[in-house]
């Protein structure tokens, strides 16, 4: 590629319009350094040469790279993405055609392009790179396609989201793979779990949900499991304390332009009745002026049904005291359109959970002897739980293990 060439390609990338956002890409960015080192000297080069190999060498996949950012930006053609124009769609074929151009080229080629106009030979014993695979869309039209399949924006990132105490949303690297076939009993929960989830995901009506019971009966193992069998039809978890909830608007902010659905999922929700949280967290959930967006539902777990923290004085006084007093308890699990129970197991379910989780695992123990040693392990600790069920059988392998 001569030297004229890559002007006309420096001039083509730093006209990006739909995709304008990618020229702050450190990978474009760097390439565009490169081009006006071009212009200036030697030194120069081989400095912004340098730096854009180091950006190639830290990325690794460059094309992966260039595909996300493509993938994660929000412009002109998400925003009309249901019947973008004709020239819209024109704009960013000249976008995408200008960008595969750029993954196209090699370390040679900038190197041979610099040696000639500086007639400096050593420019070609500079490091070397290799050209990337191109995007898989060559058009605008493709690319609205890929984006109408796969989503677009910020939340694309990730199936799962963290609030952090700045109020700021973050993705979660590795998120908890547990699927619905490592949880089993609660069959009734789950299915109504499932098919609130599945009315939601489908664009129709749908509930927020309030999971409540006993500690270690699998309340937010079975929220993270429903995710994570829709997580390929677009469903996102945001995982938010119960502290964070004055954060709500703004996550409402974010998520109502997304193409995506999203959990907004509060683990061990309670309240005094001085916490401000309590109101706020109504006001949000139902009432306030802003509304919920309609992509959006909650999904709570709570060892109360009523969340917040009562006291014998609550239950004290006149007849309209009182009233008023069990009213402000119940106002906000109330809202919530599904409370789900998720009491102990008795005896025999507690023992089909560990039957399953030994199956599951291989556990070479006959049974008698299991439920024997998994009613040992129970009275032990806090009583029969599926977590416990679970802790039983890491005991028992890392037994055999050792054996």
């Amino acid at each position: 590629m001569k030297q004229m060439e890559l002007s006309i390609l420096s001039l083509r990338v730093r006209a990006l319009s739909v995709l304008r956002g990618l020229q702050r890409h450190p990978f474009v960015s760097s390439y565009l350094a490169v081009f006006d080192a071009l212009k200036t000297d030697d030194a120069d080069f081989a400095r912004a040469y340098g730096a854009l190999c180091a950006q190639i060498f830290a990325c690794g996949d460059v094309n992966r790279a260039m595909l996300d950012a493509v993938h994660f930006d929000v412009n002109t053609m998400t925003d009309t993405l249901a019947a973008p124009s004709a020239t819209l769609l024109g704009a960013a074929t000249h976008d995408i055609q200008a960008l595969n151009a750029l993954l196209a080229l090699d370390g040679n080629t900038l190197k041979s392009a610099a040696a000639g106009v500086y007639r400096m030979p050593a420019l070609r014993d500079l490091p070397d790179y290799p050209a990337a695979a191109p995007l898989p869309f060559r058009d605008g039209a493709a690319l609205a396609s890929f984006y109408r399949a796969q989503g677009y924006g910020f939340f694309a990132q990730a199936s799962a989201f963290a609030v952090q105490d700045d109020g700021t949303v973050t993705p979660i690297g590795h998120p908890d793979a547990i699927r619905l076939r490592d949880l089993p009993g609660y069959e009734r929960q789950k299915q109504q779990i499932l098919k609130n989830t599945r009315a939601f995901l489908d664009g129709r009506e749908a509930n927020n949900i309030l999971l409540y019971g006993d500690k270690g009966t699998g309340k937010s193992s079975t929220v993270k499991a429903v995710v994570n069998e829709y997580a390929e039809r677009g469903l996102k978890i945001i995982e938010m304390s119960p502290r964070h909830i004055a954060c709500f608007p703004r996550i409402f902010a974010d998520t109502l332009r997304s193409p995506f659905r999203f959990i907004v999922f509060l683990d061990d929700l309670s309240f005094s009745r001085e916490d401000d949280n309590f109101a706020a967290l109504k006001a949000f959930i139902e009432g306030g002026l802003a509304g919920k967006p309609s992509n959006l539902v909650i999904y709570a777990t709570s060892n109360r049904r009523h969340l917040i923290r009562e006291t014998f004085a609550d239950r004290e006084g006149d007849e309209v005291r009182v009233r008023d007093s069990l009213e402000t308890v119940t106002s906000l699990s109330d809202r919530f359109g599904l409370e789900i129970t998720f009491s102990v197991p008795d005896k025999d379910e507690y023992l089909y959970i560990v039957d399953q989780l030994a199956a599951e695992n291989g556990l070479a123990l006959s049974g008698e002897q299991l439920h024997l040693l998994a009613e040992r392990f129970a009275l032990r600790r806090n009583g029969r739980s599926p977590r416990t069920a679970r802790q039983f059988i890491s005991q028992q392998l890392a037994e055999q293990y050792e054996k």
